[in-house]
């Protein structure tokens, strides 16, 4: 008789903020309460267990067992979770996906195979927008089609390594353990659109809203940033995470936003219908233990000039006194020759005003360019 794991995929339905990642360190410690054997996802608030042990320890089955984390939960913080069970990490994540909060779906090892085959090929971890489209043209829209399609002819269209990867998932296949260990250190941003967006232009701008939040958070702290990931939830609530390291640890929104650009391009979501974009500013640490290579780039050397100028302008009148030209609001209270006409007020010299136009003046319009 063969051994299953055991394996949860649980989801906090948590406000995205700094309170919320408070909780949600707090909701991880319960869940070591059951099993030591948890690993963190911070990126949506979920976390996965391996309660094969504990199933033992607390003599329950694995239904007894997810009721009880659920009411604990529920009882102790007042949050709903969405929970899947499944023999590996694979399962319990498609089907914690599937789930509605407060509720729970448990797949059973031989039921995988009837679970996985009817859903769409783009439900499989792994399988993005891009590899969705590629698939489709060769008619492979299920997962069952997928399993079906012989593995050499999956390397020929993926290639070999995402072609066996993909072959032994749509068969259930994922020996992927459990991973325990603490939180790691990060903060993220999200944004939400009001209504689903195809248009790249829109993503891109949320992205550099991201980016410029971030990077000031990250300059008022101290900190700088090793990793920048970018988490794309679509329509049906999946969700794509990409990660990327930085060439440098950095805290400057500029470098943050040419780096999120870079991931979005990567992911290929001409045709993807999204939700929200959460980015995240990963493997922290102090801004004393960060080196800074030397360009010689003036273009480099003044964008940050202007970026330590704006941030004291922005502690003093707020975090819009300056923002982007992208992400400025025009103002159309008055015609646009009402506003030519106007007369500009001048800062009073030595003023922060006065030393940030001394910067852009300095700057010139074609380093000034807005990264595309």
């Amino acid at each position: 008789m063969q051994n299953h794991r055991s394996i949860l995929r649980v989801h906090f339905h948590l406000q995205h903020g700094s309170a919320s990642q408070e909780q949600y360190e707090d909701l991880l410690e319960l869940l070591q309460s059951f099993t030591p054997w948890v690993q963190p996802l911070p990126q949506d608030y979920s976390a996965e267990l391996d309660i094969t042990g504990a199933l033992r320890h607390f003599d329950k089955d694995a239904a007894a067992l997810t009721a009880m984390i659920q009411m604990r939960v529920a009882g102790l913080h007042g949050i709903p979770t969405s929970i899947g069970a499944g023999p590996t990490r694979l399962i319990a994540s498609m089907a914690a996906d599937l789930t509605a909060p407060g509720r729970t779906t448990l797949i059973a090892p031989d039921e995988v195979e009837s679970f996985l085959r009817p859903r769409p090929a783009a439900a499989l971890p792994g399988i993005g927008p891009s590899t969705a489209r590629t698939l489709t043209r060769y008619g492979l829209h299920t997962i069952g089609a997928l399993a079906d399609t012989p593995l050499l002819t999956l390397q020929r269209i993926l290639g070999t390594a995402t072609g066996r990867l993909l072959h032994e998932r749509a068969h259930g296949i994922d020996p992927r353990p459990v991973a325990p260990g603490e939180l790691a250190k990060s903060i993220s941003a999200r944004r939400d659109f009001p209504h689903d967006t195809l248009a790249p232009a829109a993503q891109r701008k949320a992205l550099l809203e991201l980016t410029e939040e971030l990077g000031l958070r990250l300059r008022t702290t101290r900190q700088v940033a090793g990793t920048l990931s970018v988490t794309v939830q679509y329509a049906d609530r999946s969700t794509t995470t990409r990660s990327r390291t930085l060439p440098e640890p950095t805290q400057h929104s500029r470098t943050l936003a040419a780096t999120a650009y870079e991931i979005h391009t990567l992911l290929g979501l001409q045709r993807a219908r999204v939700r929200a974009l959460t980015l995240r500013a990963e493997a922290l640490a102090p801004v004393t233990d960060a080196s800074y290579q030397l360009t010689f780039d003036p273009v480099d050397d003044n964008a940050r000039t202007v970026e330590a100028v704006a941030d004291r302008l922005r502690a003093r009148f707020g975090n819009t006194a300056l923002v982007p030209a992208s992400l400025a609001v025009p103002d159309r209270t008055r015609s646009p020759r009402a506003r030519a006409a106007a007369p500009r007020p001048h800062p009073a010299p030595g003023s922060a005003a006065a030393r940030t136009a001394t910067a852009l003046e300095h700057t010139g319009p074609a380093q000034l360019q807005e990264l595309p």
